[in-house]
């Protein structure tokens, strides 16, 4: 699909040098057609990288999607520069009244952290509420899929023993479910967590519906509403070196801390990682835009 993006948005050199499709905003305005709007809310502390990711992840239907990226006002970003934020996102104030047809909400590294001492937790609520009326459908993503199903399921979260953190096999449980179409039997995909959430939670809760689970990550895409919610447990769409970045960064820290699993060739951290959830990551994206978002968006919202 064509993405919608700035001109001089940074994550737009590295995405055309992938040979992803990406126009402007002048021939976006040429073309006769609706685009997608699409709110991201970017919680992650690296934020032009997540952006890279995600346009990548969203880069692969013919459909047209604009992007509003959107920071949060009650939380000042420590990573990512004023100019950029100021230049390339909106918040919330200015975009409530508008209607989107998906919303991404994505992790944040705040797992440890009960919900209600997180900073932006009121302002992450009202946002979750809003969506509820002003969205289609809204694709939850790591802690942001956490805190989804904690706000408006009350599941609770659980400490793990140690971090989950490397590239983990899962199985699909329904494939009558439009959103796991074209998935394998058995796929792979990243997790990198402290936290994780319990399958029986899940099962026992009417309304939501558990697609698919890993053996040694447990839940990983939960659906509610027929698929105007959607929560995932990983980070489907991490980059081929999103983990050893943060590997490495947190051996620097001096923290006690395991190697991602099933990542490095051998378990050698100084071999480069094989990319083996890339197509799968492609396609849970693209259903999620041609499913549940394209085909039950309003031509025009009343």
């Amino acid at each position: 699909m064509p993405i919608k993006a700035q001109s001089d948005l940074p994550a737009r050199t590295i995405l055309e040098s992938e040979n992803i499709f990406l126009i402007d905003e002048t021939r976006a305005i040429s073309q006769d057609i609706r685009p997608l709007e699409i709110a991201i809310l970017n919680l992650m502390p690296l934020k032009e990288e997540t952006e890279t990711q995600l346009l990548r992840a969203l880069s692969n239907t013919p459909l047209q999607v604009d992007i509003t990226f959107l920071a949060i006002e009650s939380h000042v970003s420590k990573n990512t520069s004023a100019s950029h934020l100021n230049k390339f996102y909106t918040t919330f104030r200015e975009v409530k009244d508008r209607k989107f047809d998906g919303l991404i909400i994505t992790g944040a590294p705040l797992e440890q952290m009960d919900y209600h001492e997180v900073n932006y937790w009121e302002e992450l609520c009202i946002i979750m509420e809003w969506s509820k009326k002003y969205v289609t459908s809204t694709l939850h993503i790591c802690w942001g899929a956490q805190a989804g199903l904690y706000y408006h399921y009350g599941i609770q979260k659980y400490p793990l023993k140690e971090k989950l953190s490397g590239i983990y096999s899962h199985q699909v449980i329904d494939r009558t479910i439009p959103m796991v179409r074209g998935l394998d039997d058995i796929f792979f995909a990243p997790h990198s967590r402290y936290t994780g959430i319990q399958k029986e939670d899940i099962i026992k809760n009417d309304s939501l519906t558990l697609l698919v689970e890993s053996e040694e990550a447990g839940p990983f895409l939960i659906m509610a509403q027929g698929g105007k919610q959607f929560f995932v447990m990983g980070h489907p769409e991490y980059d081929r070196m999103t983990l050893d970045s943060e590997y490495k960064r947190d051996l620097k820290k001096g923290l006690t801390i395991q190697m991602p699993k099933n990542y490095y060739p051998q378990d050698d951290s100084e071999k480069r990682p094989i990319l083996t959830w890339r197509a799968h990551a492609n396609t849970l994206y693209t259903n999620w835009l041609d499913y549940y978002v394209y085909q039950v968006t309003p031509y025009e919202w009343v």
